[in-house]
C-alpha cells in the first residue's frame, strides 16, 4: 500500500510530525538521509515523499545530506512519483542567492546584497558595497549560524584574518544590506499545500538564531535586523498574528508555486520607512507548538500538513484504482 515517506535528516525536528500523522492515521515512513544508498536501477516505491531536507545538515555532521537528497529526488521524479517539495525546492533551500532570484522575479524586494569567493574578495566587495553597517551571512546557511553585523570595514578585516573565522559550507559569503527595523522583530508566514496558513511574529531582540521548533525553540532564519532594543521579559519570543493580512501573502504563494515549493516559512521585515523586504525561504520549516497553543487556532500546522499529506495519498490511491 502507497505510504508517506519523510525525508530529512534530523531525528530532534520530528516529533510534532509523527504525533500529528499518528493521529491522522496517516500511514508513513521515515528516510534518514545523513548515510545511505540508493537503487537508481530500480524503480521507487508508490506513495507521496515529503522532503524536509536542511540547509543546516552540515551543522550536525550531515555535510552530505543535501546533495544525497538532490539525487533521491531526481530519482523518484524520473518516476513520476508525487513529490511534495521536490529538486526545484531543496535548490532554493541551500542557496539564498537562489532564493533572492526567485523573489526578485516577481518584483518582490529583497536586501541589497553581493556574493563573493574567498577572504581577499569578501573583503574587497564589502569595500565597494558602500554601506555601513552591513551583515555577513553564508549563502548555504544554517539557523543564521555564522551570520554577524559589521560596523565598519576594519571590523570585518579583524574577523577574516582572525582565529575564529569559519568558511561557508559552500565557499560563498553573502554581503548584505543591513535593515534597520522600527521594532525588533520579524514576519514569518507558514505555508502548507501551498496556500498561506499563518503568520508568526518573531522576536529578534536575542539575536539572530530564531528556530520555532521545540527543539530548538526558524531553520535558517535569520533576519536582517540586529537587535537594537529589547521586548518586554514577558512577550514570547513566537506570537501567532490573528487575522494576518497583506499583499505579499499572495506575491509569496505565485513564488512558492513557480519555484515547486508547497510547504515553507517565509520571512520578511520591514524598515522603519515601512518598506518589506523579504529575505529568507524555508522550504523545510518547523512551527512552535506553544505558540499555537497560545493562539488556539482550530488546526495547528503539523495537524494541517498531515491532513495536505493524506489528501496527496489519497489522489495516489485513486490513481491506482482508476489504472486497474
Amino acid at each position: 500500500m502507497p505510504k508517506v515517506y519523510v525525508l530529512h535528516e534530523n531525528d530532534e525536528w520530528l516529533p510534532p510530525f509523527r504525533a500529528a500523522f499518528e493521529e491522522a492515521g496517516l500511514p508513513y515512513e521515515e528516510w534518514h538521509l545523513a548515510t545511505g544508498e540508493l537503487p537508481f536501477d530500480e524503480s521507487p516505491p508508490q506513495g507521496v515523499f515529503y522532503s524536509r531536507m536542511s540547509a543546516s545538515a552540515h551543522t550536525r555532521g550531515h555535510a552530505h545530506a543535501p546533495d544525497f537528497t538532490r539525487i533521491l529526488l531526481n530519482w523518484l521524479e524520473l518516476h513520476g512519483r508525487r513529490v511534495v517539495n521536490g529538486s526545484s525546492a531543496l535548490a532554493l533551500e541551500v542557496s539564498k542567492i537562489a532564493q533572492y532570484a526567485a523573489l526578485q522575479a516577481e518584483g518582490i524586494p529583497v536586501p541589497r546584497t553581493r556574493a563573493a569567493v574567498g577572504k581577499a574578495e569578501v573583503l574587497n566587495t564589502a569595500m565597494a558595497f558602500g554601506e555601513t553597517p552591513f551583515i555577513l551571512k553564508p549563502n548555504r546557511g544554517g539557523k543564521g549560524l555564522g551570520v554577524q553585523l559589521f560596523q565598519d570595514i576594519a571590523s570585518l578585516k579583524d574577523y577574516l584574518e582572525g582565529p575564529s573565522y569559519e568558511e561557508p559550507v559552500d565557499g560563498v559569503w553573502l554581503v548584505q544590506q543591513y535593515v534597520r527595523a522600527a521594532e525588533p522583530f520579524i514576519t514569518r508566514a507558514e505555508f502548507i499545500g501551498g496556500k498561506f496558513h499563518y503568520a508568526v511574529k518573531v522576536d529578534t531582540s536575542e539575536g539572530f538564531e530564531l528556530c520555532p521548533s521545540d527543539a530548538c525553540a526558524v531553520e535558517d532564519a535569520f533576519c536582517p535586523a540586529a537587535p537594537e532594543a529589547e521586548l518586554p521579559p514577558d512577550r514570547p519570543k513566537f506570537q501567532i498574528i490573528k487575522d494576518f493580512s497583506d499583499p505579499i501573502i499572495g506575491r509569496l504563494e505565485k513564488v512558492l508555486a513557480n519555484s515547486g515549493v508547497e510547504v515553507a516559512g517565509v520571512e520578511f521585515i520591514r524598515d522603519a520607512k515601512g518598506d518589506l523586504f523579504v529575505y529568507d525561504i524555508n522550504s523545510n520549516t518547523n512551527y512552535n507548538n506553544a505558540a499555537e497553543r497560545a493562539a488556539g487556532i482550530a488546526e495547528i500546522a503539523p495537524a494541517r500538513l498531515a491532513r495536505f499529506l493524506g489528501d496527496a495519498l489519497e489522489d495516489i490511491r485513486r490513481q491506482s484504482l482508476a489504472a486497474e
